[in-house]
């Protein structure tokens, strides 16, 4: 749904990354519950114009910061969580490169440095990369799952963007993350591979620590 009020103008990552500013200082204050604020949030890194940005935020007190005027200056890069991304693009070799998982499970998650290729095999089991709290060992990074009667589940925070090229044979790769624009700075994650009678999955969430630091703000908003 689109406000016809105002101009159908593209909307840039700053102007997204400051209505999603909105979105969590309403969660924090208790305007809106985790599944309005995720939905919105959606919503958000999804829109291409201010028309589409407008409604997102109309019933939340945020004066000057509703889509009409936002302004077109570009903003310093920085992610989701204030942070600037270019800290988190750190070079070298990253401090995994590969896992498998033969009727087993395998996990990276945490501080960790991604690779800029990561290779992964799951048979008959299932494994778990979770880029949310990493670094990144290069702007643009691969990650090659093969699932064969098996799973395997790639976590990434907003602001990143998310390319999948994967093939699937009785079994696919999730797409629904796919063309979400990235935030300036931000990395880029490319997913091949092949699933064969298993998958791999895409999200897109928040950080556990910063769903803990606006459930804390909540609370005490509540206390």
């Amino acid at each position: 749904m689109t406000d016809d009020s105002v101009p159908d103008l593209r909307a840039s990552d700053a102007d997204r990354e400051r209505v999603a500013e909105i979105l969590r200082d309403a969660l924090a204050e208790g305007r809106l519950d985790m599944a309005e604020f995720e939905e919105r949030l959606d919503a958000t890194y999804q829109a291409r114009t201010y028309g589409e940005l407008a409604p997102i935020t109309r019933d939340l007190p945020a004066p000057g910061l509703t889509a009409p005027s936002v302004s077109l200056t570009k903003e310093p890069a920085a992610g989701p969580d204030g942070r600037d991304w270019s800290g988190r693009i750190v070079g070298g070799e990253g401090s995994s490169t590969w896992a498998a998982a033969v009727m087993s499970g395998f996990q990276r998650k945490g501080h960790w440095t991604m690779p800029r290729r990561f290779t992964c095999f799951a048979l008959c089991g299932g494994g778990e990369i979770d880029l949310r709290e990493a670094s990144f060992a290069d702007r643009e990074v691969e990650i090659n799952a093969i699932a064969i009667m098996g799973g395997v589940d790639v976590i990434v925070p907003p602001g990143v963007e998310v390319v999948v090229r994967g093939i699937g044979i009785m079994g696919g790769f999730d797409h629904q993350e796919e063309g979400v624009p990235g935030a300036p700075g931000a990395p880029r994650v490319i997913i091949t591979g092949f699933a064969f009678w298993g998958g791999v999955g895409v999200q897109r969430k928040l950080t556990r620590a910063e769903k803990q630091r606006l459930r804390e703000e909540r609370r005490r908003q509540l206390d």
